[in-house]
């Protein structure tokens, strides 16, 4: 079995944790006899200074093809302004259909974490955000925004065809899950008591969702109390549903449960397979760590293994899982960020032997 993988490193640091995500990539493939044929694509920030585009204009007509798409990290305010920079990440997501957006939320053992009640035994959920529409989908206007009177409107659009489908992915995913020992509960995130039409919206599709999968157990959380319970009882959680503005916001609370952002990784899924699904550790691009050889790749690493269990490769997958687990649990390889002093490229090659170990 062959894979094509585009790798586009992006900004800031981008180039040093693809490398990484790279080389843990290749060592699956030898290990577990498939290959993965990379191809990098220097899209980002400089290359808008340069032609005035983040990507070409037929960017997404060259990504089709590929089975897959690691996506390193994207911004440099010192160059382009973040607005701008993200537009690739959302042309991306858009355009592909990648309307879920899933974010495990998973403590290893042997990671610190800032929250006390935080362990392996009761960090292990799965969030999943609305990828496509909702509060981030990108309309709206200003009027005389300098003048006294001026104004600016920012639309949420919630379809019922894009609001159903991340449900029903949520939903399924819970059924799997609960197969797996889990609990087999969705929770929705929402916010209907003060977003009188999107929200209540939201409320009726996941009831109506909810209806179809009986077997499957039914939550609800405002989204300001879903902060408070996270931390307060985050053994709660098994399938978290939440809109796009929402699921931003509970996935970088999520990233603190699980030890910080160098751990936390994301996949942007096309469940239909239509169009390539796209993978990417979630922390920024740290420019001013760009080069330095500090960062912790891991998130990285786990994107990676997000994909391959997506492509089908579970036992890569799973063995990866097992490599970043033992690297962290020996604690002899640690990056700053884990209270260690071992750089971007050692942790990505200690991750790299345990899983080539017999």
């Amino acid at each position: 079995m062959e894979y094509r993988i585009a790798i586009i490193p992006g900004d800031g640091v981008g180039d040093e944790i693809s490398k990484e995500a790279e080389r843990v990539l290749n060592a699956a493939a030898d290990k577990f006899g498939f290959k993965a044929t990379t191809e990098w694509f220097d899209w980002g920030c400089d290359r808008y200074l340069e032609k005035g585009r983040l990507m070409p204009k037929d960017g997404l007509d060259i990504l089709k093809p590929f089975d897959a798409i690691f996506l390193g990290c994207v911004g440099d305010e010192r160059k382009v302004p973040d607005h701008i920079s993200l537009t690739l990440l959302l042309d991306i997501r858009k355009g592909f259909k990648q309307y879920a957006n899933l974010r495990p939320i998973r403590l290893y053992p042997g990671v610190p974490t800032p929250i006390r009640t935080a362990t392996p035994e009761t960090v292990d959920f799965v969030v999943i955000r609305e990828n496509n529409e909702g509060e981030y989908s990108g309309t709206g206007a200003f009027f005389r925004p300098d003048e006294p009177e001026g104004f600016a409107i920012q639309n949420s659009i919630f379809s019922r065809a894009g609001t159903e489908r991340v449900m029903r992915y949520s939903f399924d995913l819970a059924e799997k899950r609960k197969a797996a020992g889990y609990k087999g509960m969705v929770t929705n995130c929402t916010k209907s008591n003060a977003l009188n039409y999107s929200m209540v919206f939201w409320d009726k599709i996941y009831a109506e969702v909810a209806a179809e999968h009986p077997d499957i157990a039914t939550d609800k959380a405002l989204v300001d109390a879903m902060t408070m319970w996270m931390v307060k009882k985050p053994e709660w959680f098994d399938v978290v549903v939440a809109s796009n503005l929402f699921g931003d916001i509970i996935t970088d609370l999520g990233s603190m449960l699980q030890g910080g952002m160098g751990l936390a990784a994301g996949g942007n899924i096309n469940p239909e397979r239509e169009f390539p699904s796209m993978f990417e550790p979630i922390h920024g691009s740290a420019p001013k760590y760009q080069g330095q050889n500090v960062v912790n790749p891991l998130a990285s690493i786990e994107s990676v293994r997000m994909m391959l269990d997506f492509l089908g490769q579970e036992a890569a997958a799973d063995a990866i899982g097992d490599a970043i687990k033992a690297v962290l649990a020996k604690g002899e390889v640690r990056t700053r960020d884990l209270g260690g002093s071992a750089g971007t490229r050692e942790m990505g090659e200690a991750v790299t032997a345990a899983l080539l170990k017999d």
